[in-house]
């Protein structure tokens, strides 16, 4: 059986969950770190880097289209392409990092930082 073998939703309806972590997308591009828990951050890892890779491949009008349609921040698509996809084109996956850094006061929740590879700064 193949059952529940999908993405984690995060008890949260979809469009909650695509609104969710296309924020978090735009906000690693536009930060180049983010703070948030780990298993979202995992989840923002799988959405993220095909993004990454496809802009790193193709530059043309549907590839631009096809990410305005996915981020919808056109600020964030042009940082992409012009900054991104130049850096990484030599490399051939893994471009954020997730570095863990203690739980939330809270509720104790595993909480990380999420950057670009390249990025160097850590902030508590």
């Amino acid at each position: 059986m193949n059952h529940k073998n999908g993405r984690n939703r995060f008890n949260r309806p979809t469009s909650h969950y695509e609104a969710m972590f296309r924020n978090m997308c735009i906000s690693l591009l536009m930060e180049e770190q983010i703070k948030t828990t780990v298993p979202k951050a995992k989840a923002l890892r799988r959405i993220l880097e095909p993004l990454i890779t496809r802009a790193k491949h193709a530059s043309d009008v549907a590839t631009r289209r096809y990410l305005i349609a996915k981020l919808g921040n056109k600020a964030a698509i042009e940082k992409l392409f012009n900054t991104y996809a130049p850096k990484y084109k030599n490399r051939p996956g893994g471009y954020l990092r997730i570095l863990k850094c203690g739980n939330r006061v809270g509720d104790a929740a595993p909480m990380a930082y999420v950057q670009l590879v390249d990025f160097e700064k850590v902030e508590n």
